[in-house]
């Protein structure tokens, strides 16, 4: 091995390097077929109905021992001690990390449901308890280096893998119940092995003895180191090769959840088919995202181990001249102890949460996490670094910029950019540190070309709810039945051909496009004949009118529909309640008996008349004021009544209450208090029960005395009040 490779070797092996893919780019809800390598739950449910990726390539790196202007690094005028600063410690230790992503393909099958199918090439290189202090000193070569003795070089542990894989995942919507959505998904892998390798050294100490001269100088070590391989490479052999007798069996877990607070705006069951379910639109507020990825191992059926024991020296010049690492141990240590045995490799397993927030249309913020579930200190393993990350992004169909803000285990914060522009996309977690920073320890770049298929809201011109691809007539209104086209109605009454039982007459839908007839011919269509096939007037809705109880008076012209009566009656049979030989029909009073020449009512006798007055005069009233007499309320209610119930015997009858006074003061004052009086006696009468009808009133004031106005006793009799039979209240029956 030359000792430029050397040099890369040891370099590298101081290198840590982030082990995660396509940083900054895999929260995208546009990342596709790359998303199912973080989580394979996210591919269901996503923006594209098919996602193709063509190639695509992340690589990384975090340096602890070296730090440099990275934009620098390639100019002519480099130097590597001016411009690069070294950080050496006495137990560097890294991880270098790359992923080929090859020919992979993600579709949605159905609305709930996902595959995927990637390939995929990976190599990982570990190291752990690495002296960067002894690199550091023999970095410009071994004139100049000082002697040095018992430095303890410890037990340095350098692993490399590289491996391929075949992916098939499956993922679908496990749960949605209004605003809460949940999918998962699983991924299962073949794995075949490429190479692994690794150097393990044990309790390795050294000393220097520094002469001046290359071929006096010595190095001596004591310790053992152990160089074991799955292919010959440490020999030099450069026919690397995947090898199909090493495989294996991986898999990733992952789940989704989305807060979906609006999602009564997204539900399938009001989706118009141009909505094609909504699947182009983004319709979480809050997304959590949990997987563990890389679960399995491959098995090595022929690994070989060979043991050094490094108790002995090499001189400066063997350590400038060696050329390959097997030889040079042997040559100088002697012969190792060779086995062989088979060797299970595991996958470096992690754990990743992320938390998308959508945080206003297409502004995104996005945190993550990625966790080894991997000891980094454990022997021959490799694993991956620990991270953090805060991506806010801006996100649309064809377009995708992100600001991702990591944490790095070993190397801090670090600020890189993404871009998306449809088929394209490229990226670093650290460009933006890199572009400001003297002293870059990190470098890492991703970049790929596929084939997006979105899911897209489909195009109705007409809005008839049939897509205009499928839709015959785009640009007119009709049934999904007919291709979007309308039904045909050649008679034009609204009832399309198809479902007109009369397409050539027109007629109402109700009808099933048909006339209405008039099957009983009595001028009423059979859609308002109440009874269509009898005829019957019009007024009783076509129907004939009932007689009930059989007079020949019909129902609607009959007083009595219930009971037989006679024409001329109106239907009624012909009664006298009252007995006295006039029947009701005839009788003006048919409660009370009368005479023929009264139409049978009573008539009001002398008697009557004079009983009226004694019972009228009895009355008194308030001196000069139309009031009742309240000194003796119970005999003024007495002659009220009396008076009432005589009037109530002649309900035909006619009387006038009419009001008197003396002379004693002015005329026109007397008269408005006769007639004050008079009304407020016929009022009393009418609130014990009189109808209003058989009574007026009337003031006479004090012009008909009865007696002398010039003595007391004679004005007495004049102030009176007197109930007179003036008529009948009407002709006929009350």
């Amino acid at each position: 091995m030359s000792k430029k490779i050397l040099f890369l070797i040891v370099l590298f092996s101081i290198v840590k390097i982030n082990a995660q893919s396509y940083m900054g780019y895999i929260p995208d809800n546009y990342a596709g077929v790359q998303g199912v390598l973080f989580n394979p739950a996210s591919i269901v449910d996503s923006r594209f109905k098919a996602d193709i990726n063509l190639f695509s390539t992340s690589s990384s790196l975090n340096n602890d021992y070296y730090g440099v202007n990275l934009f620098k690094l390639p100019s002519s005028s480099f130097d590597s001690d001016k411009d690069a600063v070294r950080t050496p410690t006495q137990n560097n230790g890294g991880i270098m990390y790359s992923d080929i992503m090859g020919p992979s393909f993600m579709f949605n099958i159905a609305p709930k449901h996902a595959i995927a199918i990637y390939t995929r090439a990976r190599a990982v290189l570990n190291g752990n308890e690495i002296n960067g202090e002894l690199f550091d000193r023999f970095k410009d070569g071994f004139d100049d280096v000082e002697s040095f003795t018992n430095l303890k070089v410890g037990s340095p542990n350098v692993v490399g893998h590289t491996w391929g894989e075949i992916g098939a995942s499956y993922a679908a919507v496990l749960w949605q119940s209004k605003q809460h959505f949940l999918k998962g998904g699983f991924t299962a892998k073949y794995l075949v092995g490429g190479i692994n390798s690794y150097v393990d050294g044990n309790g390795i100490t050294a000393n220097f003895n520094q002469t001046g001269d290359l071929v006096s100088s010595k190095l001596t070590t004591t310790g053992t180191v152990t160089v074991a391989s799955s292919q010959d490479v440490i020999t030099g052999d450069d026919d690397f090769k995947f090898d199909s007798d090493s495989k294996g069996f991986g898999a990733d877990f992952g789940l989704v959840y989305e807060w979906r607070p609006d999602y009564d705006s997204y539900d399938v069951n009001k989706a118009k088919a141009a909505d094609n379910n909504f699947r182009d639109l983004n319709k979480y507020k809050i997304r959590f995202g949990a997987s563990v990825t890389d679960i399995g191992s491959i098995t090595y059926k022929n690994m070989k181990k060979d043991l050094y024991n490094i108790n002995g020296e090499a001189t400066a010049q063997d350590l400038e001249d060696f050329d390959n690492l097997e030889d040079f141990l042997t040559e100088h240590y002697g012969t190792p102890k060779t086995t062989y045995s088979e060797y299970k490799s595991k996958l470096p397993t992690m754990l990743h949460v992320d938390v998308d927030w959508n945080i206003y249309k297409k502004f995104y913020l996005n945190a993550t996490g990625n966790l080894s579930l991997v000891d980094n200190n454990a022997r021959n393993t490799t694993y991956s670094q620990n991270t953090w990350m805060l991506t806010p992004r801006y996100e649309t169909r064809w377009f995708t910029f992100s600001l991702p803000i990591n944490y790095m285990e070993f190397n801090g914060m670090q600020v890189g950019t993404g871009l998306r522009f449809g088929p394209v996309f490229v990226g670093s977690s650290s460009l933006i540190t890199n572009m400001l920073s003297k002293e870059s320890k990190a470098a890492d770049v991703y970049f790929g070309f596929k084939i997006p298929v979105y899911e897209k809201k489909f195009k109705d011109t007409d809005g008839d709810e049939v897509i205009d691809k499928d839709d015959a007539c785009p640009k007119v209104v009709g049934p999904i039945e007919n291709k979007g086209c309308p039904w045909p109605d050649a008679d034009a009454d609204t009832v399309a051909d198809k479902d007109d039982v009369c397409p050539k007459v027109a007629g109402p839908v109700e009808n099933k496009g048909c006339p209405w007839g008039d099957a009983d011919s009595d001028t009423l269509l059979d859609n308002v004949d109440a009874c269509p096939s009898v005829a019957g007037p019009v007024e009783n809705k076509g129907c004939p009118w009932p007689d009930t109880d059989g007079d020949t008076v019909l129902d609607k012209d009959d007083k009595c529909p219930n009971e037989k009566g006679l024409v001329e009656n109106g239907g009624c049979p012909i009664y006298d309640a009252d007995k006295d030989g006039i029947t009701d029909k005839e009788d003006a009073c048919p409660t009370v008996a009368g005479p023929a020449s009264n139409k049978g009512c009573p008539e009001v006798t002398a008697a009557v008349l004079k009983e009226l007055k004694v019972q009228a005069r009895a009355v008194f009233f308030v001196t000069g004021k139309a009031v009742l007499q309240s000194a003796d309320k119970g005999q003024t209610d007495g002659r009220l009544d009396a008076i009432k119930d005589i009037i109530k015997n002649y309900p035909n009858a006619k009387f006038s209450i009419e009001g008197h006074t003396d002379s004693v003061g002015n005329a026109k004052a007397n008269q408005k208090l006769s007639e004050a009086r008079a009304k407020v006696v016929m009022d009393a009468l009418i609130a014990k029960g009189v109808k209003p009808e058989n009574l007026t009133y009337k003031g006479f004031g004090s012009s008909k005395p009865v007696a002398s106005n010039k003595t007391a006793a004679g004005r007495a009799q004049n102030r009176r009040t007197e109930v007179i039979h003036v008529g009948t209240v009407y002709e006929g029956k009350l």
